[in-house]
Formats: C-alpha cells, sequence, structure tokens
C-alpha cells in the first residue's frame, strides 16, 4: 500500500476565509479557555526542527477533545435558522468525540440527542455518550453505515435535527458550519504562538478521519498571511484520503480494524474532498504502532493522548523519513485531538 502522497502546488491555492463571530461564540460558552499549547524541545531534536509545540486539546471544554467547538457552533447556526427551536432533538452518528459534543451541547440546551455508533467504539466511549444524557444505538457496521441509519431516523422525524460532520450531496450546510468552528483551534494557535516569541507555523499535522478538521486546517492557512505545510495524517487501515488523492477522486474504501477507531472512515467529506485536494501540501499513512510509540512518547512528556491525537506525531515521523526536506528548521505544531481519556484502549 503507498502511504505517501505529496502536491508541491498546494502551497500556491488559496481560498476565502471563516466567516467572523465563530472564535467571540466560543468564548460566550461556559468554561471557555483557549486550550494549551505545549513546546517540546527534545521532539525539536529528535525530529531536527526548530521547534515543536503540541496544540493539547485533551480536555476542551470539559471533554477530552476538540469536537464540541464545531458541534456547539453548528447546533448554534442550526438552531438560529431554524424555525422552531424548542422540541428538537439532535440526531448523529458518531466514532466516539463528536457523538458526545452533540449530547453535551444538547444537554447545555436543554434538548434531547440520539446518538448512533458503529461497531468497535470502545465501551467507555459509549458510556461517557450515555452520561451526557443521550440515546446511543449501537449499529452493527461501519462508521458509514452508522451515518446512514442516523441520516434515516432524522428523515423519518420533523423535530430531529441532523448535526453530522461529514458531508455528501445534498446534506452540507450543517458540516459547514461545524468545518466553521473548527477555525477556533487555530486562532487560537496564531496567538499562542505569537506569545510564545515563535515564528509561524512551518507544518502544522492534523489527524484525519472523513477530512473535516483537515479542511478547516487547509481554509485557515490558505486565506491568510501563514502558509505552512498542512500534512494529513490516517490510519494505513484507513486511508481513504490518501486513496483518493492518489485518484485524484474521491473513494470510498473498505476499512480495517485500528485502534484510531475516530479516524476509521471509508469516505472523505464531500465538503472537505475539494478543498483538500487543492490545498493540503502531504499526506502520510501510520499503524497502529506507530501511534502506540507516538502516544507512550507523548505521555512520558506530560501530554495526554490518545490513539487519533497521537497520530500527529506518528505522521510527522513518518512524513520527514519520505522527506526530509517537508520542514527543515521550521516551527512545527502537531494537533493532539483527543486525550487517553476519549479513547482508553490504547495501552
Amino acid at each position: 500500500m503507498v502511504r505517501w502522497f505529496a502536491r508541491p502546488a498546494a502551497r500556491a491555492w488559496t481560498c476565502p476565509p471563516v466567516p467572523p463571530g465563530v472564535a467571540a461564540f466560543h468564548r460566550t460558552l461556559p468554561g471557555y479557555a483557549p486550550t494549551p499549547l505545549v513546546e517540546l524541545p527534545s521532539l525539536a531534536a529528535e525530529l531536527g526542527v526548530r521547534r515543536v509545540l503540541v496544540k493539547d486539546e485533551s480536555s476542551r471544554l470539559g471533554l477530552p477533545a476538540f469536537k464540541i467547538l464545531g458541534a456547539s457552533w453548528g447546533i448554534h447556526r442550526a438552531l438560529s435558522d431554524a424555525r422552531e427551536a424548542t422540541g428538537v432533538r439532535l440526531v448523529t452518528a458518531t466514532d466516539g468525540n463528536h457523538g458526545r459534543a452533540v449530547a453535551a451541547t444538547a444537554r447545555l440546551l436543554g434538548l434531547k440527542a440520539d446518538v448512533y455508533v458503529p461497531y468497535g467504539v470502545h465501551p467507555a466511549a459509549m458510556a461517557a455518550i450515555k452520561a451526557e444524557g443521550a440515546g446511543l444505538t449501537e449499529v452493527p457496521g461501519p462508521y458509514d453505515e452508522a451515518v446512514r441509519r442516523a441520516a434515516e431516523a432524522a428523515d423519518a422525524d420533523p423535530s430531529a435535527l441532523l448535526v453530522q460532520d461529514t458531508a455528501w450531496p445534498g446534506y452540507e450546510r450543517v458540516p459547514q458550519w461545524i468545518v466553521e468552528g473548527y477555525s477556533t483551534l487555530f486562532t487560537e494557535i496564531d496567538v499562542q504562538l505569537a506569545e510564545a516569541g515563535a515564528a509561524p507555523a512551518g507544518l502544522v499535522a492534523v489527524p484525519v478521519g472523513v477530512g473535516s478538521l483537515a479542511q478547516a486546517a487547509v481554509t485557515h492557512y490558505r486565506s491568510g498571511g501563514c502558509a505552512p505545510t498542512v500534512l494529513s495524517v490516517e490510519p494505513d487501515a484507513a486511508p481513504c484520503l490518501l486513496t483518493s488523492l492518489h485518484q485524484d477522486r474521491l473513494q470510498t474504501i473498505e476499512t480495517g480494524s485500528t485502534t484510531m477507531a475516530g479516524l476509521n472512515c471509508a469516505t472523505p467529506s464531500t465538503l472537505a474532498w475539494p478543498v483538500l485536494r487543492s490545498g493540503l501540501d502531504a499526506a502520510v499513512a501510520v499503524t497502529d504502532a506507530d501511534t502506540a510509540r507516538a502516544a507512550k512518547d507523548l505521555s512520558a512528556l506530560g501530554i495526554s493522548a490518545g490513539p487519533c491525537g497521537a497520530a500527529s506525531l506518528a505522521g510527522v515521523r513518518a512524513a520527514l523519513a519520505h522527506r526530509p526536506s517537508l520542514a527543515p528548521a521550521h516551527t512545527v505544531v502537531l494537533l493532539n485531538t483527543e486525550g487517553r481519556a476519549a479513547n482508553p484502549s490504547l495501552t
């Protein structure tokens, strides 16, 4: 299997920025604070770069992952557009973190939520969704099947609002709002790098499932003055974006088993695909062993990282092995998208 892709022309591609007001909205949420950007000099020495900093999303608004940034903004926008917001039931499918974020937002707003999960989601992740007060339905199939079941359930109920973090033809408004919500993460990074006296990011590593977070990263960095290398990282058991990039068209693949449950997706989002096809610099696939090593190394440095979060470090290690010139002497930012509590199966 090909585990590497690069598109040198991506650096020249540009796009419009996200609409204003997203970060200001997040600052109104109870308990909001920017998540830490932690410098790790020992990793910089290992990788041969000037500075390595980890954007640590292991505790974001009381949850162990970044997903509530997108879920809260997407739900806010959808309810603002709805004729009647009372009595709305939120419906979604998830590999874990997005569903918990939707459930937590529903609880905050006093709404009901129903969450569909595919085979292989850790019992602790399902228990956390239930603890937020949401209904939970286990689907005996992969993530794409859980998405289909959630969409069918929402279509059958006039009071239901589907809040899905992937898009397909005919369903794109809410996923786009969710992507906009993720922009706060990158706005925070810009400010924190400046406060740390660091140069703007030269390489940003982003774990990828359906590609929505990577879409947010590319949109942020291709619409402003800073244009770093953006690297996507996927499990070698589910490289749907990497496969699509090599084929130069959107692909659905057969996925395997991976500890990176939140990245175990068969089809990229139709919203993310054109952005990533044009503006993503490089993509790499990593093994479960790669992420287990990365998580262990991050833990030793005081960073709680689940398999998906540790994929960023594993991906940079793999990418620099393919192309050492990818980030010469630059500031490298690793997105630790989830803490260990989000997926405790990693040992």
